[in-house]
Parts: structure tokens; C-alpha cells; sequence
């Protein structure tokens, strides 16, 4: 089961919200985090934000092999990224924020690596596990985003089975909301904490009856997605 184009759009607008404050997404967006292996301090970038330390690097190799107007300045840091902190490099963050404002392929770029990397996953997960309602791939495609997974830590918190195994898809949806949301409300790191917004919004939505997303507008984060 696939979402339709105009459907697909708009979950990734309302995550776009999440990450970068916009529904269209701020591809130059570049923030240092201390949300690293030890809470170290890395680079999130781009429309969806991927990290330093998981597929920054994923996303710059397919920017040097799309040939973009930065790709050989970008081609000299690709080595170090994901092996050597680049945090506190400003000259690889400018050219960061540089490539996404003056270089369409950069942008062009995102849109087929947060494609690859996050939303071909997550459409995978949510197909094989019998889901078909747009505001299952909501929550499916923002555990990707930010979390790589629907976590294993969190399914064992409640019974419902998924669809495919004979669940009831609203029920096991509601649940790990839930459970997520309740992560992420007393989480011991103040970051995880702030963004519990997050499943607030599916938690209102599902209040709402809005599983098919239609009734507009969205509100994500103090920001109406329509």
C-alpha cells in the first residue's frame, strides 16, 4: 500500500514543520546538536535534517556525484565526515549553507536522498506491515526521520499486533503514540524532552478522527500545514 503523490507531499510537509520550522523546508538549515554517541556535538542539515554522525555523508556523495557548482569543495571533506567532528569547522558549514542557497542540485539533491534514505524505508515498513491509512504513514515516516526506526523498545510496550498480523491498524497506531509520546515526555535528555510536539499533533489528529488527513488545516508546531 503507497500513499498518492499529493498525500506523500503533504505528511512530508508536516514533517518538514518539525525540522525546520517551514512546510517546504529549509534546505540551507544547519544546526550543531550536543545529540551525538555520548552527546557529543555534530551538524544536522539540510530540508529534513540528517546528522554527522549517520547520513551526512550519504547525502554529500550523492551532491558530488550529481556534479553540483560545490561538489569538488565538497568532495576534499567528504573523508572526514562521520570520522573526524566537524562541529567546529566553519568553513565546512559555510560551504554547507552555501551549496543549499545557491546551488539547485544541492536542493535537488535532498529531495531524492531524504526520499532514499528515510521515506523508501519507511513506505516499506508501513506496506509489509499491512498499513494503508495516510496518518499511519504520518507517524511511520516521522519515526524514521527521527528516530532511523520504528523502534523495537516501544512495540514491546503495548499488545496490539500490526495489521498484517491481524491487528486493527487504528488501535496499534494509537498505542505507539502513545508509548512514543510518553518516551519522549520523560526522556532524561532535554532535547528529546522539547520535541514532544511531535506526537502531539498525531495524538490530536487522532482525536480529531482525521486518520485520512483531510480535514485541513494541520497545525505542527504553532505552524498551520495545509
Amino acid at each position: 500500500m503507497t500513499l498518492s503523490a499529493k498525500k506523500k507531499q503533504f505528511v512530508q510537509r508536516i514533517v518538514n514543520v518539525f525540522e525546520t520550522g517551514t512546510p517546504e523546508g529549509k534546505y540551507d538549515a544547519l544546526v550543531v546538536m550536543p545529540d551525538g554517541a555520548n552527546d557529543s556535538r555534530q551538524i544536522t542539515y539540510g530540508r529534513s535534517q540528517t546528522t554527522e554522525q549517520g547520513n551526512l555523508k550519504q547525502l554529500l556523495g550523492m551532491y558530488v556525484d550529481a556534479g553540483g557548482q560545490f561538489a569538488t569543495s565538497v568532495a576534499s571533506f567528504l573523508s572526514q565526515v562521520g570520522s573526524e567532528p566537524l562541529a567546529d569547522n566553519e568553513a565546512f558549514k559555510r560551504l554547507l549553507r552555501r551549496a543549499a542557497r545557491e546551488d539547485p542540485i544541492m536542493r535537488e539533491t535532498q529531495d531524492a536522498f531524504f526520499d532514499k534514505a528515510y521515506w523508501v524505508p519507511a513506505e516499506n515498513w508501513f506496506g509489509t506491515n499491512g498499513f494503508s491509512l495516510p496518518l499511519s504513514m504520518l507517524v511511520t515516516y516521522d519515526s524514521y526521520i527521527h528516530s532511523g526506526h520504528i523502534p523495537m523498545f516501544l512495540r514491546k510496550r503495548f499488545i496490539e499486533m500490526p495489521p498484517a498480523k491481524g491487528g486493527n491498524e487504528k488501535k496499534w497506531v494509537s498505542s505507539y503514540v502513545e508509548a512514543r509520546h510518553q518516551w519522549l515526555k520523560h526522556h532524561t535528555r532535554e532535547l528529546l524532552r522539547k520535541t514532544v510536539y511531535r506526537t502531539q499533533l498525531v495524538l490530536d489528529e487522532i482525536g480529531r478522527k482525521n486518520w485520512n488527513l483531510a480535514t485541513l488545516p494541520i497545525v505542527a508546531n504553532g505552524i498551520e500545514v495545509t
